[in-house]
C-alpha cells in the first residue's frame, strides 16, 4: 500500500524560476480568472477539478503541477484533493496576491481591456456579508427585532469561515452564472491539458 501524497508549497520566486516547465492550473472562478492570473495559467475552477481529474492525471505525469488561487487557501484544498486521488501537484504561497505583491506579473486577457474586469471572490463575499447585515439591521429596526438574527447568523458565518479557512458564502456565489465557466471555456482548459 502506497501512503498518501504530500503536497508541495512553492514559493513565488521557485514558481518564477520554474514557469516555463510547470503546468498552471488557477482554480479560481472564471471572473476572478479574467482578472488576471500567472503567465499560462489555465482556468479550471474549484468546483470542476473533479470533472478535470484525467486531465489532470495525463499532465501530472508529463511534469510538475502547479495549482493557484488568490490567496493560496483554494489551491491548497485543491492539491489535498488531488493527493487523496494519487496525483502529485504544487500550490503557490499567497497565490496570486503574493505573485503580484512581489512585481511579477500577472497576464491580462485582451477581453478584459474592453471590459471591466470580474470582482475577486473576496470582494463577492464582502459585498454580499455587508449587505446581510444592514438589510438584517434595518429589517429589525423597521419590521420585527428578530431580523436582527439575520445580521448575527453572517457574523457567525464570518468567525467560522476565519476560524477554519472555509467560506460557505463564497462556494454559494461560486454558483452564480458570472462566475460559473462556459462550456466552451473549460473544454479549452481541459483539451490544453491532454495536449501536455
Amino acid at each position: 500500500m502506497t501512503s498518501p501524497l504530500t503536497p508541495v508549497t512553492l514559493g513565488t520566486d521557485q514558481a518564477r524560476t520554474r514557469l516555463d516547465e510547470l503546468t498552471v492550473i488557477d482554480v479560481r472562478t472564471p471572473a476572478e480568472y479574467a482578472s488576471g492570473h500567472l503567465p499560462g495559467a489555465l482556468n479550471i475552477p474549484l468546483d470542476h477539478v473533479r470533472r478535470a481529474l484525467p486531465e489532470i492525471r495525463h499532465a501530472a505525469e508529463r511534469g510538475d503541477v502547479l495549482l493557484v488561487c488568490a490567496s493560496g487557501a483554494r489551491s491548497k484544498n485543491a492539491c489535498t484533493l488531488l493527493a487523496e486521488q494519487g496525483v502529485p501537484t504544487a500550490t503557490l504561497a499567497g497565490g496570486t496576491s503574493a505573485w503580484a505583491a512581489q512585481g511579477h506579473d500577472l497576464h491580462h486577457p485582451a477581453v478584459c481591456a474592453t471590459t471591466p474586469a470580474g470582482w475577486s471572490m473576496e470582494r463577492q463575499v464582502r459585498l454580499t456579508a455587508g449587505t446581510l447585515v444592514l438589510l438584517g439591521l434595518l429589517l429589525g429596526l423597521l419590521v420585527h427585532p428578530a431580523f436582527q438574527l439575520l445580521s448575527a447568523g453572517v457574523a457567525g458565518g464570518l468567525v467560522f469561515s476565519a476560524l477554519t479557512d472555509t467560506c460557505g458564502m463564497a462556494v454559494v456565489l461560486a454558483k452564480l452564472p458570472h462566475n460559473r465557466p462556459r462550456a466552451a471555456d473549460l473544454d479549452t482548459a481541459l483539451a490544453a491539458l491532454r495536449g501536455r
